[in-house]
């Protein structure tokens, strides 16, 4: 059974923005782009960096610390010096509620 958890909501967000929240005491990186949501961890597989804090340019998020880039849609490592994947998390809104599952 689905296990859909309340990260934020929608005003918490801005198009175009990425940022870290937390869901039973889980750290994600929660990006909203093109009218969409997109959930992964925040936690660069290269070096442990927030993901959260990075820059997001286009459907990438930049590790902040070296440059590593991570899909926000599927959490595959698309950029060196990260090689392995981050977990991405299906994202739902409900109402004004956005909902991650984990």
């Amino acid at each position: 059974m689905a296990n859909w958890v309340k990260l934020t909501t929608t005003s918490a967000i801005a198009d175009q923005q990425v940022k870290t929240f937390t869901a039973n005491g889980q750290s994600i990186a929660l990006a909203f782009v093109g009218g969409q949501y997109f959930a992964i961890e925040d936690l660069c597989t290269h070096d442990g960096g927030p993901l959260g804090e990075g820059e997001l340019i286009e459907y990438c998020v930049e590790c902040p610390r070296h440059g590593a880039r991570f899909d926000i849609r599927t959490g595959a490592a698309v950029t060196f010096p990260a090689v392995v994947p981050v977990k991405s998390f299906p994202v739902k809104v409900d109402g004004k509620d956005i909902l991650v599952q984990l």
